[in-house]
């Protein structure tokens, strides 16, 4: 008899490795009996990961959108699914335990039958909680192992951690192939190992066809025993997403498994609509180099899901750098000799901050501090110069533990700063914070929603929650996408287009970076002697406003957006500000 293998659509993972945002509550409500109707998934990806903040920062309701996006698979007897980052939950940073433990109660009320638990660092102190936190909601908890290539990444370490996820309560189990670097032949061999000793486990397989792997992964943890294999759909899959199912289904039924059909009618209707929302206006977030594979990611390890924001760092890098060469009288880098040498330097670092797993947030980590070592080394400083908080608290066992060694250099550098290196339970170092968050609630006479749903929301994200509930992200995102379709039509916008956006002014002037302000800038690195602006100062749209040096030194400058009135200013020269933060407010002429 044929193994039968079923097929899982990743809706919400092709579009966060592909861009910035997600399809709007209307727009997944269209495209979900569209899925249903392809009559191949057992399986959807329905929220997750990035999912609850790019809505509220799209000005959506993302509770709103997971519900209706999950009922109609859960009337189909298709099983939902999200992406759970353990100790951090669905954000960046770690989550207290009270507003984690109710995340699964409200996914659960919301339609959500399993989270995909894995943590960056691999450590099962922060996956085992939420195993338990899962079952205790009614979910069925899916364990994870991050694939990555490194000399302490051996089949006997995946092994004994996928012992410690079922020992912890997991019913399944996660290959998750953030890169699309794990090896076919050792996926097939680490799919064996769990299968023979927990055969009652189901495995699911993730690999992006980033560097080009994932079809070949594909076929040998099938052929060791997989259960169930992520898939994508086009338009968006391939590239740095996922290899399409239809192509994974024919290999698959050519190999001898037994596979579901594809509605091909569904297919090409759920192509169109998903290519229909990339023209309305996702696509204007969508970096076209996500489109490509690379075999280049096959020597970083980075995940294709961060190559996006990745290449807009390092342009910012490139310019500094740049300047500093210049001076020096030597050519300027190319942006692929820049990403030549940011490949090799992240494969420089990673050895020597304990190879973490390069999946989200510590894939970022790694990477800012291979970004920022080749500005200091440019600039004749050394490495190790501009690791922030978050970066230190990876190293210092904050996050958890690191799997492998941390470099002498690292230890001494952390000992000079007079930083403390714990081996304490990670989620133990954080108090809780729902009391402070429901005071914020009733305080500002906002409902906390089916099944505390609102709560939880502002818990787990709150300076975006603050902004969606304030009509600002709206505004943000609308400007955004004004100027995103005026550079690619070339400042073409038929004028009721125009008219449409202009009635979404922003009137705020938010911060893009984290760093200090500047209200002039003369061109060669240099912040040039300060003339504040004044009260009443008009401006016109595209006018910079100022400049804001981040913390890389780099001066990012800072439109007036829509133009109008200077009425508050709500920094001086010098100020420091963080990323999102209020700036100034220009009144608009009506």
């Amino acid at each position: 008899m044929s193994k039968k293998i079923q097929f899982s659509l990743l809706y919400r993972d092709m579009w966060q490795s592909s861009g910035k945002f997600q399809p709007r509550k209307d727009q997944l409500e269209r495209i979900a009996p569209v899925i249903i109707e392809m009559g191949c998934f057992a399986r959807v990806e329905t929220n997750g990961g990035a999912f609850e903040q790019v809505q509220l920062l799209a000005g959506e309701n993302p509770n709103e959108a997971v519900r209706a996006f999950c009922k109609p698979f859960n009337e189909a007897g298709i099983k939902t699914h999200m992406l759970d980052r353990g100790l951090n939950a669905l954000r960046m940073y770690p989550v207290p335990d009270d507003v984690r433990a109710m995340m699964y109660r409200v996914k659960h009320a919301q339609g959500v039958d399993i989270p995909r638990i894995f943590d960056g660092l691999n450590d099962i102190r922060n996956i085992a909680p939420s195993i338990r936190w899962a079952k205790e909601a009614g979910m069925t908890p899916q364990g994870t192992l991050c694939i990555t290539t490194s000399p302490i990444h051996t089949l006997e370490y995946y092994a004994e951690l996928a012992d410690q996820e079922v020992a912890a309560g997991a019913e399944e189990i996660c290959l998750k192939d953030m890169a699309g670097i794990g090896q076919p032949a050792f996926l097939g061999k680490l799919t064996k190992m769990i299968k023979d000793k927990h055969p009652e486990i189901i495995i699911e397989y993730h690999g992006h066809s980033g560097p080009g792997l994932s079809m070949a992964s594909i076929l040998e943890v099938c052929k060791n025993g997989a259960d169930i294999i992520d898939t994508a759909i086009e338009p968006l899959s391939w590239g740095k997403v996922h290899p399409d199912v239809i192509s994974v289904q024919s290999m698959l039924k050519n190999a001898g498994f037994d596979v579901p059909e594809i509605n091909m009618n569904a297919y090409m209707r759920a192509r169109a609509l998903t290519q229909e929302f990339i023209d309305e206006w996702l696509g204007y977030f969508i970096n076209p180099g996500n489109k490509l594979m690379s075999s280049l990611l096959l020597g970083c390890g980075l995940p294709g899901g961060m190559m996006g924001s990745m290449m807009s760092d390092l342009g910012g890098i490139q310019g500094v750098i740049n300047n500093l060469r210049a001076k020096k009288g030597e050519p300027e880098l190319t942006t692929d000799d820049m990403l030549v040498k940011l490949f090799d330097e992240v494969a420089y670092v990673w050895p020597r901050v304990g190879y973490p797993p390069l999946v989200t947030p510590f894939s970022q980590y790694v990477k800012n501090i291979a970004l920022f070592n080749l500005l200091t080394l440019e600039q004749g400083k050394g490495r190790y110069v501009m690791m922030d908080d978050s970066v230190w608290g990876m190293i210092l066992g904050k996050s958890g533990k690191v799997p492998g060694k941390l470099d002498d250099e690292i230890v001494a550098l952390a000992k000079e700063k007079g930083l403390e290196f714990t081996d304490a339970d990670p989620h133990t170092l954080l108090p809780l914070a729902l009391d402070d968050f429901r005071k914020e609630m009733d305080e500002n006479g906002w409902d906390y929603g089916q099944d505390d749903e609102e709560l939880w929301e502002l818990a787990m994200h709150p300076e975006q929650y603050r902004n969606y509930k304030s009509g600002q992200a709206k505004k943000n995102m609308l400007a955004d996408l004004q100027k995103a379709k005026d550079a690619k039509l070339g400042g073409n916008v038929p004028p009721e287009q125009l008219a449409e956006f202009k009635h979404a002014k922003a009137d705020a002037i938010v911060a893009p970076v984290k760093g200090q302000i500047f209200w002039e800038f003369q061109g060669d690195g240099e912040a040039a002697p300060a003339i504040e602006p004044y009260i009443g100062k008009e401006y016109k749209e595209g006018d910079t406003f100022c400049y804001i040096q981040a913390p890389w030194g780099e001066f990012v400058e800072v439109k007036a957006d829509l133009g109008g009135k200077l009425v508050e200013i709500n920094g001086k020269q010098g100020s420091k500000v963080q990323k999102g933060d209020v700036v100034a407010y220009i009144e608009r002429e009506h």
